[in-house]
């Protein structure tokens, strides 16, 4: 990862910034293959302890389960990497925090662990709000595993500020 494209994914994270400070509502995060890139990105900028509340990085299925209440079902039967256990990663940060609503990135990032099924670079998103509204997409990324965990950074950013009509106040 380039130092401009990392400074592509800050901008990203200071339109995230703007747009919660405008709402006055705070953001929880819930990562898996991602490793808390999303949170630091969010706090490079200044002024995020305003609007960034904090973030979970859960890489284990039992993380998943204890941090989030990720059930056990969700995962036997879906799998780690699906929508089903992104949208309950994003609900569990919301019950676990202050914040107003919470993304949510689990996936595979390679260069191993894919399935014809599941293919390397398939990554699975959740936003979701306290009042119970949750969105979810599936996504799947080309590139060596930095690329592919670069791309999902900027996608779940991206979705913040796409998706934030659904979580205005």
């Amino acid at each position: 990862m380039s130092i401009d494209h990392q400074h592509s994914l800050e901008a990203l994270a200071a339109d995230v910034g703007r747009l919660l400070r405008t709402t006055g509502q705070r953001l929880a995060t819930a990562e898996s293959c991602t490793g808390g890139w999303v949170g630091q990105c969010l706090t490079a900028v200044a002024g995020s302890s305003v609007w960034f509340e904090r973030g979970f990085i859960t890489y284990s299925n039992a993380a998943k389960n204890e941090l989030l209440d990720v059930t056990h079902e969700t995962l036997a039967s879906r799998g780690a990497v699906s929508e089903a256990t992104a949208a309950e990663m994003a609900q569990g940060a919301l019950r676990h925090s202050h914040a107003d609503w919470a993304l949510a990135i689990t996936g595979i990032a390679g260069p191993t662990g894919g399935s014809p099924g599941r293919p390397v670079g398939t990554v699975c998103f959740a936003w979701a709000a306290t009042d119970g509204r949750t969105i979810t997409e599936t996504r799947h990324f080309d590139g060596d595993r930095q690329s592919i965990r670069a791309q999902a950074v900027a996608h779940a950013l991206r979705g913040v500020v796409q998706h934030a009509a659904h979580f205005a106040a």
